[in-house]
């Protein structure tokens, strides 16, 4: 059997290296709006001269990325340390969250559907 929390950690890793690479364009694209607001253009013209995607949809969607492969790491952690005997309080305690919101991750995590992706 794969170590599922293993690939869930190997993904994160792959989505935040992937994560500051676009932070990194959108910094230059915002440095370069700035730039440009500087010489007294108008806002309008700044953002309206602007490729896509935006400075806005690039933050947006890292943030979406990091958080999706953020709790999946954070369910097969959970997955993994319930099978070594590990309580669901002691977990708890280790991610800094609730009992019920452990047992709710976990629950997911049992959704062989979404376990399959």
């Amino acid at each position: 059997m794969a170590d599922r929390a293993a690939q869930a950690l190997e993904h994160l890793v792959t989505a935040i290296d992937e994560s500051v690479a676009e932070l990194q364009r959108a910094r230059a694209r915002a440095v370069t709006l700035l730039d440009e607001r500087a010489t007294g253009r108008a806002w309008y013209d700044v953002v309206n001269g602007e490729a896509r995607p935006l400075v806005v949809e690039s933050v947006s969607s890292v943030l979406s990325t990091l958080a999706g492969a953020g709790h999946e790491w954070r369910r097969e952690q959970a997955l993994a340390l319930q099978a070594e005997s590990v309580s669901i309080n002691r977990i708890a305690a280790m991610f800094g969250v609730t009992r019920q919101r452990i047992s709710a991750l976990l629950r997911d995590g049992d959704d062989p559907t979404e376990r399959e992706a």
